[in-house]
């Protein structure tokens, strides 16, 4: 099971560069196993040429089981995974267009994009800002975790946040639906940009028949 996973983060990490939704050695995945441990990529990894063999292999306290040294953001896949039982993979980038909203200005700080698409609110939902903290804070995990459980307990369970100038990190059951998260919100962003940020949002009507339609958690 463990090298399905494998090849999984390195397809993934291979598409998202490839497409330009990560660049350079910005970014990370993780992905969780049956026994509680789970893979994550090392630190300063380009995710378009991951090795398999070299994917960081941690346990459920963080402590290297085997592989490269782990990602500087191990402490944030540790709570996310540790607040959110649904989440068996998590992509970071530092998608260009979010960074770019993030330094314009997000539209509210608990959705960083209206509901523009149907997609949008069926696949993302809302997604929050998180103030910036350097790279690898282990501050941000305690802002990552408070943030899943206050969104949890308003029935609108969250399926990634904003890391302000830093990037997007969105979760969901694996490699291929956490990257698909990721494009729909890099997506939006680059129309919410494209339109000056003024176009109109879904009405509230329009929103609730993607709920009774598509079950849409918004």
């Amino acid at each position: 099971m463990s090298g399905a996973v494998r090849d999984a983060i390195c397809r993934a990490g291979a598409s998202l560069h490839a497409r330009g939704y990560a660049h350079a050695t910005a970014g990370n995945i993780s992905a969780r196993l049956a026994d509680g441990s789970f893979l994550i990529t090392p630190t300063d990894a380009c995710l378009g040429t991951l090795d398999a063999l070299q994917l960081s292999h941690v346990d459920a306290d963080g402590t290297l089981l085997g592989g490269a040294r782990a990602s500087k953001t191990l402490a944030l896949h540790r709570a996310i995974y540790a607040a959110e039982p649904e989440a068996r993979c998590i992509v970071h980038t530092h998608a260009t267009h979010l960074v770019a909203l993030s330094l314009a200005g997000v539209w509210h700080a608990d959705d960083i994009l209206p509901p523009l698409t149907p997609y949008y609110v069926m696949k993302v939902g809302h997604l929050p800002l998180v103030p910036y903290h350097r790279p690898g804070d282990p501050a941000v995990a305690g802002e990552v975790r408070d943030r899943i459980l206050r969104f949890r307990a308003r029935g609108t369970p969250l399926r990634g946040v904003m890391l302000d100038r830093l990037g997007p990190v969105v979760w969901h059951e694996s490699a291929e639906a956490a990257s698909a998260v990721l494009e729909e919100l890099e997506e939006t962003a680059r129309l919410w940009l494209l339109g000056q940020r003024q176009a109109t949002p879904l009405s509230p009507a329009q929103i609730d028949e993607l709920r009774v339609a598509f079950g849409a958690r918004w």
